[in-house]
């Protein structure tokens, strides 16, 4: 089988990592790639927001499936150009992107579907905002209705901040606070079938005990030892499957991976956010525990034949990831530097830790450099989370990058390394 996947971060270098062990996958291609990706598939240069040139590509390489990694391509209708020339392709219609292109779109669906979400108000002047923030109170959550890159985010106390987001955005989505850990659940679909992945954690805020600005994601970690053993099985019945159906009704189906951001709040399973795509840094670990080979289940989804295919196989270990961010991440992240000790990862701690590149590039010498604010995730396996995440942290102190920073308490309470609940409450 002949893949190509479009983007060019760490969760499109988790999914060629996947891809290039399945024995069905005889030719890796990536475009536009990275510096990591480079070295387990053959880079090509397209504008990813071309739906033309990218079905093009597609067509030239003899390319029996298209993964479209990112969100803004997918919100931009690449999906449909891959698919009108007749090439399967793993991700939603332009239309049924829409879940995550607007936030306020995704709310109307959650409530025809009677999916649990928080309550909210969709607002465009400045008057609307300041009448819902002052009807829900602190915390206020103040979310930009468009793509915002996992910046387009502002959860705070100081009534001013929420105001000034919400006046720097054309039209925002203002709601309730919602308690209690979250969690992430990653399903594939093909319009009908809906089939769901392991849930993870992630961690959004860029410091130690969930300190600092949100970011696009810090760490995550699975499985979840603190959950629920249903909470798969309630997310089916109540959220994913009810999306699907929904948008099957609209004449809108959604094909491909439909990620559920979830609230585990005191009044149960409340919808933070979908999103049209596998989520960074959650791939990294969910992937890293699929034993089933990701190929075949992604080309089921593409060509509606999920309801055929064999129950998922799942590692009975644990996977953690660690970010590595750019010094100045994530309000100014410095690029250029170079980055050392990748080499010293896989010489040391592979193959149960290996680096995923995101925000890499390649100098005029050759050299690996930052070029972007989350630059590297490293990702390890074990017995355990404890193992997993003594491995992952092993690992990253292996790597050099001048200025950059990192989480040092990704899974610590999960892992028994702290006492305390799981993951206060952050939002995306």
């Amino acid at each position: 089988m002949r893949i190509l996947v479009i983007g060019g971060g760490a969760r499109e270098h988790a999914l060629c990592h996947a891809l290039i062990s399945d024995p069905a996958v005889s030719e890796l291609h990536c475009a536009p790639g990275n510096a990591g990706i480079a070295a387990v598939a053959t880079r090509h240069e397209v504008d990813a927001l071309d739906g033309a040139a990218v079905a093009a590509l597609a067509g030239r390489l003899g390319a029996d499936l298209v993964v479209v990694g990112p969100e803004a391509p997918l919100v931009a209708g690449i999906a449909d150009a891959v698919r009108a020339a007749g090439i399967p392709v793993f991700g939603p219609s332009g239309d049924a992107a829409r879940l995550e292109g607007s936030k306020a779109f995704a709310k109307e669906v959650m409530a025809a579907a009677g999916v649990p979400t928080a309550r909210s108000y969709v607002c465009v002047t400045p008057e609307e905002a300041d009448e819902a923030l002052d009807a829900f109170g602190p915390p206020y959550v103040v979310k930009d209705d468009g793509l915002a890159a996992g910046k387009g985010v502002v959860v705070t106390d100081d009534l001013e901040s929420a105001r000034a987001h919400a006046r720097a955005c054309d039209r925002v989505v203002i709601e309730e606070y919602l308690d209690g850990p979250e969690v992430s659940l990653f399903a594939v679909t093909d319009g009908v079938t809906v089939v769901p992945l392991q849930p993870a954690q992630d961690f959004k805020r860029a410091l130690d005990g969930d300190a600092g600005p949100n970011t696009g994601g810090m760490g995550a970690y699975s499985p979840l030892p603190w959950a629920d053993p249903k909470l798969t099985d309630e997310v089916m019945e109540t959220v994913l499957r009810p999306t699907v159906e929904e948008m099957r009704r609209r004449g809108t189906p959604f094909s491909g991976l439909l990620y559920a951001g979830l609230a585990l709040t005191s009044r149960g399973v409340r919808v933070v956010e979908f999103n049209a795509r596998f989520g960074d840094p959650e791939t990294q670990v969910v992937l890293a525990r699929l034993r089933t080979p990701l190929a075949g289940l992604l080309h089921a989804a593409a060509t509606g034949e999920l309801a055929d295919f064999p129950p998922l196989r799942w590692s009975d270990g644990a996977a953690v990831t660690v970010v590595i961010a750019a010094g100045g991440y994530p309000e100014a992240p410095r690029a250029g530097d170079p980055i050392e000790g990748l080499d010293d990862v896989a010489a040391h701690d592979g193959p149960e830790a290996y680096v995923l590149h995101a925000g890499t590039a390649l100098d005029a010498d050759g050299r690996v450099v930052s070029a972007g604010g989350r630059v590297l995730s490293v990702t390890a396996t074990g017995p355990d989370l404890a193992q997993a995440r003594a491995l992952a942290y092993r690992s990253v102190a292996r790597v050099r990058l001048a200025g950059s920073h990192h989480r040092t308490d990704i899974a610590a309470r999960a892992a028994g390394a702290v006492p305390s609940s799981p993951q206060s409450p952050t939002i995306e």
